[in-house]
């Protein structure tokens, strides 16, 4: 019987070499998960008990138990290289075959698509709309559109202008006075705008400030220095309307006034109220000769947001201008924010989600099954997966640029391979010595 408890001991204690050395070996794994084993002492027993002078049959291997702590996530500077500081897997698809791992060392193939290192499967998350709204609920295969951000044509310009209260007067009853573009005389202040048309082409959007009374200011609007119909404002009888602004004795605006319908406005460039233009034909002018140019303007009109101005005694002055078209625009770059969504930056300066990691979580994570490439499979004892985005209920942060270590601790584990050699090396001793006895009993025959 004492070779067996002995030789239980020496299983035992090589089961604790074999899961130190992989440990060890281990030590520079992205992502990899310290594992520990878990030996029960073993009794014989009969029907009616073990009874109170039984003595114990050696040692048995109860588990290998995952150790699912977090390691240290360090820097790479490779935008595709993730951390998940938390909880949370990685969720991969090969083929239908989904598994699990923190190892977030990620590329992408010739297709666009986001895999692992060896690239045979596909890093999931949640796609988005033609709107760029995240697609939350459905998984699927994660893939960096290369492609060219479309144009989007200008639908409202907004900024905050104060006008100055003490600047002078000018008197449009006189001739010589009034407005005209080419005279700087004829206005108090002009501010240009980029605006763009439905194919992405720049103009250039012209607000020109008249002060006509103590709280009374005119602002006229000129495209490409053109009104919106593309007419010239100087050279033809169709000067551009000017939109009434009204101040309180406090210098708040009070109210924003435009003709509708005098005999002036260009049959197809209609201004209402609210500084819309809605008869804007985006052109060029070539020689001083204008020509539509193809393109289209919002078909909503432009809205020229003149509710935050302000006469007050400062220098007449705004804002840096908002508005919401662009050109067309290519791929710069990619970043990855901490709730895992994937932001593509393009060349017009805008930015463009085009995805969503999702992380997966376990009732009990130490109930995985490993497969090797530091991923795990789901088993019946670690439960069905939850999918849901990063920093959503338990799950953690995505650190992008970054990578999560292995979390085998170093100087633990070579203290746990010298205890395991002692251990050996004792179990060994106990079957040396039940040797000697048999032979001394041997002698004795």
């Amino acid at each position: 019987m004492s070779f067996n408890i002995g030789l239980s001991g020496l299983y035992a204690a090589n089961k604790q070499l074999d899961v130190t050395g992989n440990n060890i070996a281990n030590v520079a794994t992205t992502g990899f998960k310290s594992s520990r084993a878990e030996f029960q002492d073993v009794y014989s027993a009969s029907k009616l008990g073990t009874g109170s002078k039984a003595v114990g049959s050696g040692v048995r291997l109860a588990n290998v138990a995952q150790q699912f702590t977090q390691g240290d996530i360090n820097n790479t500077g490779n935008v595709l290289d993730m951390g998940i500081n938390g909880s949370g897997f990685f969720v991969l698809n090969n083929s239908g075959s989904l598994s699990y791992t923190r190892a977030g060392t990620f590329k992408v193939d010739k297709e666009g698509y986001v895999t692992n290192t060896d690239g045979t499967s596909r890093l999931q998350g949640y796609g988005v709309d033609a709107n760029g709204k995240i697609q939350n609920g459905v998984l699927t295969d994660l893939r960096i559109d290369t492609s060219n951000l479309a144009p989007k044509s200008t639908s409202t310009v907004s900024s905050t202008i104060n006008l100055n209260s003490t600047a002078d007067v000018i008197d449009q009853s006189i001739t010589a006075n009034k407005f005209d573009p080419s005279k700087q005389a004829t206005f108090t202040k002009q501010f240009s705008t980029p605006v763009f048309d439905s194919q992405g082409n720049q103009h250039v959007m012209d607000q020109y400030m008249v002060k006509t009374g103590p709280n009374t200011w005119d602002s006229y609007t000129l495209i490409d220095g053109r009104n919106p119909d593309g007419s010239d404002p100087v050279a033809t009888a169709t000067p551009p309307v000017a939109s009434t602004m009204s101040f309180d004795s406090s210098g708040k605006l009070v109210s924003v006034s435009t003709p509708v319908t005098p005999p002036t406005v260009p049959p197809t460039a209609t201004i209402s109220n609210d500084l819309k233009i809605t008869g804007w034909t985006p052109g060029t002018v070539t020689a001083g000769v204008w020509k539509a140019n193809g393109a289209a303007a919002n078909p909503e009109g432009v809205t020229v947001a003149m509710g935050s101005t302000t006469q007050f005694n400062a220098d007449t002055a705004r804002t840096i201008p908002a508005q919401d078209g662009y050109a067309t625009g290519q791929i710069t770059s990619l970043s990855i924010d901490g709730s895992g969504v994937l932001l593509a930056n393009f060349s017009n300066y805008q930015t463009k989600p085009i995805g969503q990691i999702s992380l997966a979580s376990f009732t009990n994570e130490q109930g995985l099954q490993p497969i090797g490439g530091s991923s795990w499979k789901e088993s019946y004892a670690s439960g069905i997966p939850g999918f849901d985005a990063p920093q959503s209920g338990t799950l953690g942060v995505i650190e992008s640029n970054a990578l999560e270590e292995s979390n085998v601790n170093l100087t633990n584990e070579l203290v746990d391979l010298i205890k395991g050699q002692s251990n050996y090396q004792a179990n060994a001793k106990t079957i040396s010595t039940q040797s000697t006895i048999m032979q001394t009993i041997i002698q004795m025959a």
